[in-house]
């Protein structure tokens, strides 16, 4: 490679619903150079001036100062953000442009090329060649499965966000979570451990919870007094707090099914068909790949596994990734080299 590609660098973005991550790479070989993470990138939930902040803390700390004038493409994913069929001036991307530009402009970084995609996009460009056609399933806070035809979404199913979406995502396993606590104390539903442990996440008195071992064993007994206390502190400290916060209890399910809790498993398992249903919805090709990523599904996530058995008669080519920074750096590099003026 040239030695004035290797002089160059460009920036990958991956703003998620819970964290935002910066890549620093070389414009010749992709090969990164530095990292940062700050907090949360979600375009629509998160207000402008905390993204501007979250990414100016992200960029300052995966681009040093002495470098960020050789920075030649910027390209950022962004939950919440939509895909450039959509237009300039689709609310997600609007916000993140904006966000994005005042950051860029507190570090004085001043790319030739600054890109804002949605996250589904650089989740795709992720994979290792980073694909131009195929299948894509992020499953984080949110859910949102997709067909990417030359770079840009075709089709996509689900998304709709945490009030009429996500089904089967971070934020859909947390409020089932919540849900099961609530039908085990007034009696509709299984005992579970979840009520101790969404309990204690929530901070209730200790002497409302169940005892050691309820939803465990047979042995465990909770009295209706305290089912009514229960549920007394839960509601109100589940309403305090902002609803996507009930993805914070979906880890609590994946530790309770470990432990063989029958409740949590069969969330995590109607979490995964609900998942595997988004991909159907796509009308799938045997052989096609489906480049998935997200909390739940990237390498090692809980629910990797079911959804791959779920999908098995499909016959797609299943390739997790650990999020989409690769695939932002890719599409950023493509973006520098194509404006790069010709000798």
């Amino acid at each position: 490679m040239n030695s004035d590609l290797n002089q160059a660098f460009v920036v990958g973005l991956d703003a998620g619903g819970t964290r935002t991550r910066a890549v620093l790479a070389d414009l010749g070989d992709g090969r990164p150079r530095g990292e940062g993470t700050a907090g949360p990138g979600n375009a629509l939930t998160v207000s402008g001036p905390d993204l501007a902040g979250h990414l100016t803390e992200a960029l300052s700390q995966a681009v040093p100062a002495p470098l960020r004038a050789r920075v030649a493409a910027v390209a950022g994913g962004f939950a919440g953000a939509g895909h450039q069929a959509q237009g300039a001036d689709e609310p997600g991307r609007v916000r993140a442009r904006t966000a994005l530009t005042t950051a860029l402009a507190r570090l004085g970084i001043t790319a030739g090329t600054v890109d804002v995609h949605s996250d589904i996009e650089t989740a795709f460009a992720a994979a290792p060649g980073h694909p131009a056609d195929g299948l894509v399933l992020v499953a984080g806070t949110g859910a949102v499965a997709a067909r990417i035809a030359a770079r840009v979404p075709a089709a996509t199913s689900g998304g709709d966000g945490w009030l009429l979406g996500d089904d089967g995502s971070g934020f859909w396993i947390g409020r089932a979570a919540v849900r099961a606590t609530l039908r085990a104390a007034d009696g509709r539903g299984a005992p579970t451990a979840l009520v101790r442990a969404v309990g204690r996440e929530l901070g209730l008195p200790p002497g409302v919870l169940p005892p050691e071992g309820y939803g465990i064993t047979d042995t465990a007994r909770w009295s209706a007094t305290l089912r009514t206390a229960y549920r007394a502190h839960l509601l109100p400290a589940v309403m305090d707090r902002p609803p996507v916060r009930l993805a914070d209890h979906a880890p609590l399910v994946v530790a309770a099914a470990q432990e063989k809790d029958a409740v949590a498993a069969e969330i995590l398992r109607e979490a995964a068909r609900r998942l595997a249903g988004s991909v159907e919805a796509l009308a799938p090709r045997p052989g096609e790949p489906l480049v998935v990523t997200g909390g739940l599904l990237a390498p090692h996530g809980p629910l990797l596994t079911p959804l791959t058995e779920g999908l098995a008669h499909l016959a797609l080519t299943v390739t997790p990734v650990s999020d989409g920074s690769p695939g932002a750096v890719a599409l950023a590099r493509l973006a520098a080299l194509a404006h790069r003026p010709r000798p």
